[in-house]
């Protein structure tokens, strides 16, 4: 619970971002765009797609407080969540949240919006700082906020660079996103919609374009480093490498990544084995 102070200056501070959104609404009707990512809300990359949405419409941002990578889907739910608002300009609101990226959506959407009296046009998830191609999409904290806000009725994509450096160079995926939003916002596309889009470490004129591909089929293969602390309790160190089952497959999004495009896999979150519901029917 917020204490006594701390209530009037969130509450404060909540009404001055509702009143800037009226106040804009009643002079322009612009695009609301919802942005969320797993590397925080001081994330480089995320800081680049806020100021890159804002171009197209009114950016409502919520995003974790630390960086939840490899958060997936997860929930928080036997602790408390807490939403500050970090930035609140004539185009821009954001906010951070204590929980995971999901959360961040599922606050957002759940209580944030309907007390602003907004509903998104597009959702964006990211920009993350490292691929979520192949497997990655069932490990991401950016394509778990992505997929869960595709749930609410706009179209919704997780946006990725293969670079994990904090200083990583966003100038290929803002370029390419100065397409997309508009493209996006001005299609009538049936619902849910959910792209995973991975562009390589390239500057924008080594881009060969962008492919419309599937997920590669590949796995992890992890290694655990033990060690010991000085009281004599194990630890582990996580680390391993990818096994890519088809690297010739140039209808996948790892063959677009490696050959300097950028990949955009539709995604759904139907996990049924369709194929093999007859022969477990036989079977069973």
């Amino acid at each position: 619970m917020f204490s006594s102070s701390e209530s009037k200056i969130y509450a404060k501070n909540h009404y001055l971002c509702k009143i800037d959104y009226i106040t804009h609404t009643m002079t322009a009707k612009k695009p609301i765009i919802f942005i969320s990512n797993d590397d925080g809300y001081q994330a480089l990359g995320f800081r680049r797609i806020v100021e890159c949405a804002a171009k197209y419409g009114r950016v409502i941002a919520v995003a974790p407080e630390v960086t939840q990578s490899g958060k997936a889907h997860a929930i928080t739910m036997y602790e408390p969540l807490h939403l500050d608002l970090r930035r609140d300009e004539e185009n821009i609101s954001v906010y951070s949240c204590s929980g995971t990226p999901v959360d961040c959506v599922k606050i957002a959407y759940d209580w944030l919006l309907p007390e602003l009296g907004i509903k998104p046009d597009l959702n964006i998830s990211g920009i993350n700082h490292g691929s979520n191609a192949a497997i990655n999409v069932l490990y991401s904290g950016t394509m778990g906020a992505a997929i869960e806000a595709s749930f609410y009725g706009a179209p919704s994509v997780g946006l990725s660079l293969d670079d994990h450096r904090a200083d990583a160079d966003f100038d290929a995926t803002i370029e390419f996103a100065d397409k997309l939003i508009p493209a996006l916002l001005g299609a009538k596309v049936e619902t849910p919609l959910c792209l995973n889009i991975n562009v390589p470490i390239a500057r924008p004129e080594e881009i060969q374009g962008h492919r419309i591909c599937r997920q590669t089929r590949g796995f992890w293969r992890e290694e655990f480093f033990c060690r010991q602390d000085p009281r004599g309790r194990n630890y582990f160190w996580l680390t391993g490498g990818f096994c890519n089952h088809e690297p010739e497959a140039e209808d996948s999004d790892e063959w677009a990544l490696k050959n300097k495009y950028i990949a955009v896999v539709p995604i759904k979150v139907d996990l049924t084995d369709h194929s093999r519901i007859p022969e477990l029917k036989e079977l069973l």
